[in-house]
């Protein structure tokens, strides 16, 4: 075991502060990492599809609906289905879903809230899920 004197350890001590120093300039500012208009990508703004029966007999009538971020809004998803679907709703509602407390087999838990969108489409087009 080595016995450091008050020069080591002082020395020592500052070398860690510069690496520490350099490695803080290296990490990228945020405003440099935020997305910009054209490469926002709409691929996380819709879940998936809500696959009910009523979600599928209000398919048939050019309505869909989605499970979509909690974060988003009307205008987002609207330019979510035209990216990824090449359709252009004509409207875009949303509703918040709550989370709602169950109980089931005799254990309390909480059914997970979050939000849904449902679109509705021109006649004609269609959305197809495969």
């Amino acid at each position: 075991m080595a016995i450091f004197n008050k020069k080591t350890k002082e020395a020592a001590a500052g070398t860690a502060v510069k690496k520490i120093k350099k490695e803080i300039t290296k990490i990228p500012s945020r405003e440099s990492a935020a997305p910009t208009k054209e490469r926002f990508a709409f691929s996380h703004v819709l879940l998936r599809p809500r696959v009910t029966e009523k979600a599928t007999a209000e398919a048939m009538k050019n309505t869909y609906i989605f499970d979509v971020d909690p974060r988003s809004n009307k205008e987002e998803i609207r330019q979510a289905v035209l990216q990824l679907y090449g359709v252009r709703p004509v409207k875009v509602h949303t509703m918040v879903l709550p989370a709602k407390k169950v109980l089931s087999r005799g254990k309390r838990g909480v059914k997970a809230g979050g939000k849904k969108a449902v679109i509705y489409l021109k006649e004609g087009d269609s959305i197809e899920f495969v």
